[in-house]
């Protein structure tokens, strides 16, 4: 599998999933523009740095409409092109009916739907114009089909972004772009690490995962994910479009186990 001669920009790139889908489409032959925000600046320019002349960095605060179209046009500038689109970025406050409240959701929906949509917009918009094959890969979640009950509206986000990818995938077929969606499940980012001692969990909570959450006994890690991500960018997965994936150690959908 390889990703020579593609230009991916990568979205939330300095951390967690989004840093290893950048070391992993360095490592296959990609160019990668790698977003971070404002505040994670430093850290992007820390990660050029250390990739080399193969990588440029992005700030944009994906909050904010404004600000998207820029990593787009930065990619182009840069790169001279574009042929893949990682929506990675997300955010996951916990909230449920009785606590959420409007300023929390605009930020939800604004970072992990409205952003990726408007993304895609100018991501076809140069795929269009220069005739380019390109890959539209988006990163959901499980939550997407009902959630963790204390995660209202980042489910819904996944949920949204789930069906944004199916219907985008029908009126895009006939132009050669593809768009596809990895659900991911649980897994051990610095963020997820910072939100469980959050909630008050030891600082081994990774090692004490009950096996109906984790068959294996550990959680998935960010390379793990990166790799499946890398295989949806990549010509191997020429001709799905429309696909949710779902990558986690178990079958979500109607999955039992009431005696565990």
């Amino acid at each position: 599998m390889t990703l020579k001669d593609k230009v991916i920009i990568v979205t939330g790139a300095t951390s967690g999933i989004g840093l290893e889908i950048v070391k992993e489409a360095l490592k296959l032959g990609g160019t990668v523009m790698i977003h971070s925000s404002h505040r994670s600046k430093p850290t992007a320019q820390k990660l050029v740095q250390e990739f080399g002349e193969k990588t440029a960095c992005v700030s944009a605060d994906l909050s904010k409409f404004d600000d998207l179209k820029q990593i787009v046009d930065a990619t182009v500038a840069k790169f001279g092109r574009v042929d893949v689109l990682v929506n990675n970025a997300g955010v996951f406050p916990r909230n449920t009916i009785d606590d959420i409240d409007e300023e929390t959701y605009e930020y939800i929906m604004n970072v992990n739907y409205k952003a990726p949509l408007f993304l895609c917009k100018e991501v076809v918009k140069v795929f269009k114009e220069q005739n380019i094959k390109g890959s539209i890969v988006n990163i959901g979640s499980i939550n997407a089909y009902c959630g963790q009950d204390n995660l209202l509206v980042y489910s819904s986000s996944k949920g949204a972004l789930m069906t944004m990818t199916r219907n985008m995938a029908d009126y895009l077929g006939p132009y050669s772009i593809r768009i596809n969606q990895i659900n991911v499940g649980w897994t051990h980012t610095d963020k997820e690490h910072e939100t469980q001692l959050g909630e008050g969990n030891s600082k081994d909570w990774y090692k004490n995962i009950n096996k109906v959450f984790a068959p294996r006994g550990t959680i998935l890690a960010p390379q793990e994910i990166a790799k499946h991500v890398a295989f949806w960018a990549s010509d191997y997965s020429i001709p799905v479009s429309g696909s949710v994936y779902e990558v986690e150690q178990y079958p979500v959908i109607g999955r039992n186990k009431i005696n565990a």
